[in-house]
Formats: structure tokens, C-alpha cells, sequence
């Protein structure tokens, strides 16, 4: 078990309520919210010779959304709270980018905190809405379930490797594998057609911390297996670890109960996804094979 798999346990094991925990967002049903809190560290999420604040700025606020648009819900409100050796110039960079980010998404920056410290740490809580939408959740997925996959995987992968001198491609990817892993392309359309036209519970994750790290989730949750096929995901770096471990990519993991598949896909025509797979009674399998090794990504 990793060392965030520890603590998290740990938490939840000393807390007398833990029932709000278990998935990337807590469900407040009775407020009609969907809440989730990250962070990124300098030196652990990101280096500041290789981004710069402005697009930090982006990016923290793009990482915190996407589980929002995991859920099924409206990313709607947002609180920004920065520390570490903070000076003028960051800070307006940091929010140049992050009211960017406002406005394309259609959120508010509501609040937050400035405080000082050794390393820049950005974290942000989004609030999203839930009013005519069916919530997902990582507990839902059963045997039979189809497994759909939205966005390309492995490239941002690809662009931490650019950015640190460790990988070469053509030109015409240069490009777009750095845009992959500096600014995700995130997926509120599919994310909002699935929330309001599921009828039966459904599990959809964000792929942030690696494609293998979503089904392990989800199938440790749910109790079940998945079968992929690894040709049918959506792909421009054909590296095997890099799709299935490498992380950043922010795709959505899907897996919906066939009624719901067959009346949902038509709509997602043209939409960047795949069906990848299905969900089973055990086992992570990609083409048939148990994976034996998990390389998905440590936060500690």
C-alpha cells in the first residue's frame, strides 16, 4: 500500500464520521454541493523553471475543476490560498492565469488566503452544483457495466519529459504534448451529459493520477475487476506506461450500466471518448493480461 493509501486509512479510521470520504469530491447532498480541496507543492507537483507562475496559475485551478466535472456536478465558486516566498510579480501572474482559467470554465474566485513560506504551495477547495444531476461515485460501478474513456492519454506524460530534456518527438507533437501537460484539456460537456442523463449510479474519475490509478480506485471501491482493450484508448504517445501510469492527463473514466451506455454514447459522437471496455468480477486486466506492477503516481 502507498503512503497516501496509509494515511488516508488512517484518517479515516480515527475520524468518528467518515462517511463523506472515500471518493475526489464530498457529496453534500443536503446542500446540493459537491466540495474538493487540492494542492500542488513546488518540488513535488511542479518546478519553477520549467512553468511559470501565470501558467500555475492555470493549472491549479484546471487540476481542482476537473474533479468537479469527475462528479457530475457544476464547478461554479473556487477559493485560491497561496504560500511560500511570495512576491508582486507571482501573485499577479498566478491570477492572470487563474482568472483565464474563471473565464473559460465559467467560475468565481471567492476567497482564499496569502501566507509566507519556504516553497509555493497553490490550494485551491472548488465548490460545483448539483441541482438536476445524477452524482457519481467511485462505490457505483457493477459487472457488465461498459467502461468509456474520454481524452488522449500518455501526452502529458510526453511533455514532462520535453520540458526536462528526457524525450524527443516531431515538431507537430513538440507542441502539443507540452500544451497536454501544462494546460489539460478538461471535459465539462461529456462530464454534463453524463450527470444529467444517467438514470442508474454510474463511477466516473478523473485520470489525474494515472489511467491504471482510476480503475484501481474504482475496483477497490466497487469490489470489481475491469478488461480493457489497450488499442481503443484514445492515444498520441504509444508508450504503454506513460497511457496507463503516467498521469496528468485528465481524462474522465467512465463506466455506465448498459441502458444508460446505449441512450448516453450517441450523444458523445465527436466528443474525444471511446468505449475501452467492460467492467468484471475481478481482476484489472489490459488485452487479457493481470498487470503485476503499479507505477502510478506517488504524491509523498
Amino acid at each position: 500500500m502507498k503512503k497516501e493509501a496509509r494515511f488516508l486509512q488512517i484518517i479515516s479510521n480515527t475520524l468518528e464520521d467518515s462517511s463523506y470520504l472515500g471518493d475526489d469530491c464530498a457529496y453534500l447532498r443536503e446542500c446540493g454541493l459537491v466540495v474538493s480541496s487540492d494542492s500542488l507543492v513546488e518540488g513535488v507537483h511542479f518546478d519553477l523553471n520549467t512553468i511559470s507562475p501565470y501558467v500555475l496559475g492555470k493549472k491549479a485551478l484546471l487540476v481542482n475543476i476537473s474533479d468537479i466535472l469527475s462528479s457530475g456536478a457544476k464547478p461554479e465558486y473556487l477559493t485560491v490560498s497561496l504560500s511560500g516566498a511570495l512576491n508582486e510579480d507571482f501573485i499577479k501572474d498566478f491570477y492572470t492565469g487563474a482568472d483565464e482559467i474563471c473565464q473559460k470554465y465559467g467560475l468565481k474566485i471567492i476567497g482564499g488566503d496569502l501566507t509566507g513560506g519556504d516553497k509555493i504551495t497553490a490550494a485551491i477547495t472548488v465548490f460545483g452544483n448539483t441541482k438536476n444531476r445524477n452524482i457519481s461515485s467511485r462505490k457505483n460501478a457493477k459487472p457488465g457495466y461498459i467502461v468509456l474513456l474520454a481524452g488522449y492519454h500518455g501526452s502529458s506524460a510526453a511533455g514532462f519529459k520535453i520540458l526536462n530534456g528526457i524525450f524527443e518527438c516531431t515538431d507537430e507533437n513538440r507542441e502539443y504534448f507540452i500544451k497536454s501537460h501544462i494546460e489539460p484539456e478538461l471535459y465539462p460537456e461529456i462530464s454534463d451529459i453524463i450527470a444529467k442523463n444517467c438514470k442508474q449510479p454510474y463511477a466516473m474519475m478523473d485520470t489525474s493520477d494515472g489511467l491504471y490509478d482510476g480503475m484501481k480506485k474504482i475496483s477497490e471501491a466497487s469490489g470489481t475487476g475491469f478488461s480493457i482493450e489497450f488499442d481503443k484508448i484514445l492515444k498520441k504517445n504509444d508508450d504503454f506506461n506513460d497511457v496507463l501510469f503516467g498521469g496528468e492527463d485528465y481524462g474522465l473514466l467512465i463506466c455506465l450500466e448498459k441502458s444508460d451506455f446505449e441512450k448516453i454514447f450517441p450523444l458523445l459522437d465527436g466528443k474525444n471518448i471511446s468505449v475501452i471496455g467492460k467492467i468484471t468480477e475481478d481482476k484489472i486486466l489490459i488485452d487479457g493480461r493481470e498487470l503485476t506492477e503499479d507505477l502510478s503516481y506517488e504524491h509523498f
